[in-house]
């Protein structure tokens, strides 16, 4: 059986069969389409399948999300357990990244503020703009990103540093299918042409209780994309129906194709007094995933439960407590 996907305003719906693809194509048939066999997405009042009965027998693989082209940029992660990434710029190409993420830049390379999410660099029109700024809104980040473009000759490179320790991930879009959900706060930067937007997570417990809310970060195109998490890193590849049980906070991105839910942590006794919480994430194949070791929110939490405000150590491990840090001038 073929499968169908019809596309409209940029909304991707299917996969249908013929029957319903005919179906949902007469009820709006100001739209687009795609099946196996298409070098691209047509019409659909173009194409006589989906208003004449021609039975097909191939199943397609899922097609690509969006047929532009993002930026090829080479790269290099420099760093372990600290890492920060160089990309590497042809004249002309150019970057998206998060604002505050660069670390250091060639003198060719412009630096311009985009209101949105800067898929399509200062291009596009203002209501475009202003859907990709309200999607960030959303998720908690700044309604502007930064741009970098090299202006100049030959090579060119830039390098981008996350805000707390831990690892880079890099991810080919096209080897996920085109799509990618991932927490709201670990997207980095990407090669301009890919699309920041957000993913909402239909099912009320799940968005109550699956550690990152309703929304998170959807990352479309056939770029490059960038995600730093905390600690170490683990991508493991789920078999069609494995399933897996993960600490809500470590789940640092998954493809589409994964399914996310969440349920209750063992009985009430170990809910309450086991320490990992009321609920942990269960994340169904097939496809692959990317967790994390030390959650940011756990990182926090120990620093803020350490702070001497807090109740704290107040003496370093000193045996004379306070009186040993004002005797070594720790008595800030």
């Amino acid at each position: 059986m073929t499968h169908w996907y019809l596309s409209y305003d940029g909304k991707q719906e299917g996969p249908f069969d013929l029957a319903q693809a005919r179906s949902v194509a007469k009820s709006n048939p100001n739209g687009h389409c795609w099946r196996e066999g298409f070098t691209g997405w047509l019409p659909i009042s173009q194409v006589a399948e989906l208003s004449q009965a021609t039975p097909q027998m191939m199943a397609p693989p899922i097609p690509p999300i969006s047929s532009s082209k993002a930026d090829e940029i080479d790269f290099k992660i420099i760093g372990s357990e600290m890492q920060f990434v160089e990309v590497e710029l042809d004249p002309g190409e150019s970057v998206v990244a998060e604002a505050g993420a660069m670390m250091y830049k060639a003198p060719s390379i412009k630096m311009e503020a985009v209101f949105g999410d800067a898929s399509q660099g200062e291009q596009g029109g203002f209501m475009g703009k202003l859907m990709g700024a309200g999607k960030r809104l959303l998720t908690g980040e700044s309604l502007f990103m930064t741009l970098f473009t090299h202006t100049g000759q030959g090579k060119a490179r830039a390098a981008f540093g996350a805000p707390y320790p831990g690892n880079i991930i890099p991810v080919k879009l096209t080897d996920v299918n085109g799509r990618l959900i991932c927490q709201k706060d670990c997207f980095l930067c990407a090669a301009r042409g890919v699309s920041i937007g957000i993913a909402f997570q239909r099912k009320i417990l799940t968005g109550l209780f699956g550690g990152e809310g309703f929304i998170m970060q959807k990352l479309e195109g056939d770029g490059q994309v960038f995600l730093h998490a905390g600690g170490t890193i683990v991508e493991k590849q789920l078999a069609p129906g494995e399933v897996i049980h993960i600490d809500t906070g470590c789940v640092v991105a998954y493809e589409s194709s994964v399914d996310f839910n969440i349920e209750q942590a063992g009985n009430i006794k170990t809910a309450l007094f086991g320490g990992e919480g009321l609920f942990f994430a269960v994340l169904k194949g097939p496809g692959k995933i990317w967790l994390q070791s030390l959650p940011f929110s756990r990182l926090a939490g120990r620093m803020l439960q350490a702070a001497p405000q807090r109740g704290g150590s107040k003496g370093e491990g000193s045996i004379l407590g306070a009186l040993g840090g004002f005797l070594d001038g720790d008595n800030r």
